[in-house]
């Protein structure tokens, strides 16, 4: 007898909604964060140890600059964009402290004031892409610590189809932060 596929009748994808809620309801391993990309649940690593130096730095730069009420972190939260059906769970962020005041397990992307994205060989990918288009509609600044090529990008005025401005630095260069920060990274130590 000769077997056949047989083809299972497919539920339809499920929402956004229903994604968000298993992220939430999810038991990611120590060490492991769960992000919505490209409509489908993705477990990546935690950044690996050489990149906490580097972390720390921009953290601390940047909380120094922040816009009044916003706070500079690195803890592992969830920032919804409802609009594009994504959820990230940014390295770094800068964002509004009162947005943090709710119930709840992932933040309205809204509250952000910037995004801090330290690429790794898993994430390389998204970073430069799928996040770069989602941020670039509704973050004010947007970097990307690219590790792979000791280089910083800083995007920022987003708009319907993306960042307008970009610039980008080698590790050792100041690298011009606009406002709502309004200020040159020192990044002679990354």
């Amino acid at each position: 007898m000769i077997e056949r596929a047989t083809p299972i009748e497919q539920a339809a994808p499920p929402t956004f909604e229903t994604l968000l809620r298993t992220v939430e309801e999810m038991d990611t391993p120590d060490g492991f964060k769960a992000e919505l990309i490209r409509g489908k649940i993705i477990v990546s690593p935690f950044s690996t140890l050489r990149y906490l130096r580097r972390m720390r730095a921009l953290r601390e730069q940047l909380q120094a600059h922040a816009p009044e009420g916003h706070i500079a972190e690195i803890a592992p939260f969830l920032f919804r964009f409802s609009a594009a059906e994504r959820a990230y769970g940014p390295d770094l962020f800068v964002a509004d402290e009162s947005a943090f005041d709710g119930e709840g397990r992932h933040v309205d992307g809204a509250a952000l004031s910037l995004v801090g994205e330290f690429t790794s060989v898993s994430t390389r990918d998204a970073d430069w892409t799928e996040k770069l288009d989602v941020y670039g509609r509704l973050v004010p600044v947007y970097m990307v610590v690219d590790m792979q090529d000791s280089e910083i990008t800083c995007f920022w005025e987003p708009s319907p189809h993306g960042y307008r401005s970009r610039t980008t630095v080698s590790f050792g260069e100041a690298l011009h932060v606009p406002e709502p920060f309004g200020f040159a990274i020192d990044t002679t130590g990354f």
